[in-house]
C-alpha cells in the first residue's frame, strides 16, 4: 500500500525516526511544529488574495489573516469572497495547507452615537457571517481613542455591550469575536474588566504585545497573569522609540518586549497563532512584505 505524506508529516515522522536512533538533529527539523505562525495581510496591502497564499505557504507559514485585500478593507466586497469565487479561494487555502486564522474588521466597540454604532456593530455582523462561510474562527473588532465627553467607565461598558451583542451573533457558529488590545484600551486590568463584564463563550482577546507595552510598559509577565484565560490570538510587531514616535522595525530587532512574551506564551502550553502584523499599510515607509514577513519565520523558528 502505497502511503502519502505532506512536508508537515514527513518531517514529524523524520524526528521521531532520528530521535529513536539517537542521532542529533537540528532544531529546525520540527521547528515548523512548535509555532503556528500567520501573518496580516496589512503587510501587504498590494497583493492579490493568490499571492497571499503562495507567499505564506512557500515560507512556512501555516496561517494567514485577512486585513483588507489590495485596498479593500471591508472584505464583504473583496472579488476573492464574491459569491463566484468564494469556493475556489476555500480550496486554494485549504489545498496550500493554510488556514484562515481570521478576519480583521474594522468596526470599533466605543462608539456611543446610535446611528454609527449601529453601522459597527452591522459590519462586525456581516464579517461574521463571511467568517461561517470560509470556515474562518475569529472575526477582530477593536476600540481607538476613548471619548472625552464621555466618562471612561461608560465607554468600557459601551464596549462591552458591543461585544456581548456580537457574542450573542456568533452564538449559532463556532466563530468567535476577538477584542484587539488597542487605542486606549491596552491597560491590562482594564481589558480584564470589559471581559469579565462580558463573560461570553463567544468573546476572547487579542494580546498585541507591542501596542500594549508602548504605552503602559507593563511586563508581559504581568500582563499574561491578569490576560492568560481570555487570549485566544496573538499579534507580534517591533519597532524603536524616539521621542514618543514610534519607527516599526523588523521583527527582534526593536525594543519591544515580543520575544519574552512568546516565552511565556510557550512555557504555558499556548496553542494558538502568532500572527505578524506588520502594518504597511498604514505606514509605507517600512520594509517590504518580501522583506519583513521571512524575517520573521527565520526570527521564530530560530
Amino acid at each position: 500500500m502505497k502511503v502519502h505524506y505532506n512536508r508537515r508529516s514527513f518531517l514529524k515522522q523524520t524526528a521521531i525516526g532520528i530521535t529513536t536512533l539517537g542521532i542529533p538533529y537540528p532544531l529546525s527539523v520540527f521547528a515548523r511544529e512548535k509555532y503556528k505562525l500567520s501573518f496580516s495581510t496589512l503587510g501587504c496591502p498590494k497583493w492579490s488574495f493568490k499571492e497571499i497564499v503562495d507567499f505564506a505557504a512557500k515560507h512556512n507559514y501555516q496561517g494567514i489573516e485577512i486585513r483588507g485585500i489590495q485596498g479593500e478593507m471591508d472584505l464583504t466586497k473583496c472579488p476573492a469572497f464574491s459569491k463566484e469565487n468564494i469556493k475556489n479561494s476555500i480550496k486554494l487555502v485549504k489545498n496550500s495547507g493554510l488556514e484562515i486564522v481570521g478576519l480583521g474588521s474594522s468596526a470599533k466597540m466605543h462608539i456611543k452615537e446610535e446611528v454609527l454604532r449601529k453601522k459597527n456593530l452591522d459590519e462586525a455582523k456581516q464579517f461574521i457571517d463571511l467568517a461561517n462561510q470560509l470556515g474562518c474562527k475569529a472575526v477582530r473588532v477593536f476600540p481607538d481613542k476613548l471619548p472625552a465627553t464621555s466618562s471612561r467607565q461608560e465607554t468600557m461598558d459601551l464596549i462591552s455591550a458591543g461585544l456581548a451583542e456580537l457574542g450573542n451573533y456568533a452564538q449559532g457558529g463556532k466563530v468567535k469575536i476577538l477584542l484587539e488590545s488597542h487605542g486606549d484600551l491596552v491597560y491590562a486590568d482594564d481589558i480584564r474588566s470589559v471581559l469579565n463584564h462580558v463573560d461570553h463563550k463567544n468573546v476572547a482577546l487579542i494580546w498585541d504585545v507591542f501596542n500594549m507595552w508602548v504605552k503602559t510598559k507593563e511586563s508581559p509577565a504581568n500582563v499574561y497573569a491578569k490576560l492568560k484565560p481570555y487570549i485566544q490570538h496573538v499579534h507580534l510587531k517591533d519597532g524603536m522609540l524616539n521621542n514618543g514616535k514610534i519607527k516599526y522595525v523588523l521583527f527582534g530587532t526593536g525594543e519591544g518586549p515580543a520575544l519574552e512574551a512568546v516565552k511565556l506564551l510557550d512555557q504555558s502550553g499556548y496553542k494558538g497563532f502568532y500572527s505578524f502584523e506588520w502594518e504597511k499599510a498604514w505606514h509605507p515607509e517600512i520594509d517590504e512584505p518580501e522583506v519583513a514577513f521571512p524575517h520573521f519565520v527565520k526570527q521564530m523558528r530560530g
